[in-house]
């Protein structure tokens, strides 16, 4: 399904963002896709995630999926010249966004309390790796440290090795946080006329999406161990070998469910009588001994075949595909994007609104739009 129609939801805002790598591209990204103008600053040679790969018709993927949309204008921020154009920028700005180093704005003597306090309706993002206090404040922070350091790769992987969640999921979390932060203060200031100052880390964003394992072992006493294609507290929940080699993966949610697998998956109906496996806790607690049974019945069967018989027996799986089978997956939507190497049919942002999707704008070259920028803001807001 490839998806032409549009929303101009934030049209007439202007979003000032000063950016690099992925969380703040992120969440000025998702605000120029609802309509919002939104200019990115960057440095003369350019925003470093530009450089990622060139997978994208020469262009970097995350460059295109993150940027679409905006302007771009290049400022050497240690002039005079190029700081007072982007400092004439915020003073017109509904919403204001960095991902600099902290205390790199205040060196700046652009430091968001005083933006806000010489423009009181402005909305300022901070966003940071560890935030503005604390003893790791100044510590250069990116999304594999990041995924470590709160704890998610040591839960993440095969149960012998930690992994890394194969997206940047903490930059996403932060890029996402901050969206939904300013979409609030966007609100608040519709009633109040009033501006906010908002503060985001990767560390604070992805620890807050950390707090079942927190919870579980700080208050459980639960060790939480890697549970690889398991699920450390539900059984059976995961991945099974069917007989052509393909991994399937179920979930069981409820007794019901569980009685329904025996009876018209396994052809085993009383193993719900079985005391190792007649309850959730213990089919967790005998979970080799169940993941033996469902192999060995799996082992019989091909994906495709396991496939209608879940699905008839209501139960709900998942097939383990490669990159290539999801490509082809029957429930994509797609969406075009413009580059200067060409146009790419990328996968659609998730909420369909009204029954349509906006389309995406194009993904700008470094300084496209300098030269007009610089004469627009040329002087700083009179109002």
């Amino acid at each position: 399904m490839t998806v032409t129609t549009g929303a101009d939801d934030l049209q007439g805002l202007l979003v000032i963002s000063l950016e690099q790598a992925v969380a703040a591209p992120y969440a000025a990204g998702r605000l120029a896709d609802a309509g919002a103008r939104v200019i990115k600053v960057e440095r003369p040679e350019g925003d470093f995630a530009r450089g990622y790969d060139a997978d994208a018709k020469g262009q970097s993927s995350y460059f295109v999926w993150l940027n679409r949309g905006k302007e771009s204008v290049a400022l050497n921020l240690k002039q005079a010249d190029d700081l007072q154009i982007l400092k004439n920028m915020i003073s017109k700005a509904d919403i204001f966004i960095q991902n600099l180093m902290p205390g790199a704005l205040e060196r700046l003597g652009l430091s968001s309390a005083e933006l806000r306090a010489a423009d009181p309706g402005l909305i300022t993002c901070d966003i940071s790796g560890y935030g503005s206090n604390g003893p790791f404040q100044q510590m250069k922070a990116y999304d594999f440290l990041v995924q470590a350091e709160v704890g998610l790769a040591e839960i993440t992987g095969a149960p012998e090795q930690p992994g890394r969640v194969g997206v940047s999921i903490c930059d996403i979390a932060a890029g996402m946080t901050a969206h939904q932060a300013i979409l609030q203060a966007l609100y608040a200031r519709s009633r109040t006329g009033k501006g906010r100052g908002i503060e985001v880390s990767l560390f604070h964003a992805l620890a807050d999406w950390m707090n079942v394992p927190y919870i579980q072992s700080q208050y459980g006493g639960r060790d939480i161990r890697r549970p690889g294609l398991h699920h450390p507290t539900i059984a059976p929940y995961g991945a099974y070998r069917c007989g052509d080699g393909r991994q399937l993966l179920l979930s069981i949610q409820n007794e019901r469910e569980w009685q329904r697998l025996c009876s018209d998956v396994l052809q085993q109906p009383d193993l719900p009588e079985n005391p190792k496996f007649s309850s959730n806790v213990k089919r967790v607690e005998n979970r080799a001994a169940l993941d033996d049974i469902l192999n060995t019945v799996f082992a019989a069967h091909s994906i495709d075949q396991l496939a209608v018989m879940l699905q008839t027996a209501q139960i709900a799986f998942g097939r383990l595909n490669t990159m290539d089978d999801f490509a082809a997956h029957p429930q994509n939507r797609f969406v075009t994007v413009r580059t200067t190497g060409g146009e790419l049919q990328i996968l659609a942002p998730g909420a369909v609104v009204n029954g349509v999707m906006a389309p995406l704008g194009a993904v700008p070259d470094l300084g496209a739009n300098s030269t007009a920028i610089r004469e627009e803001f040329a002087q700083p807001n009179r109002s």
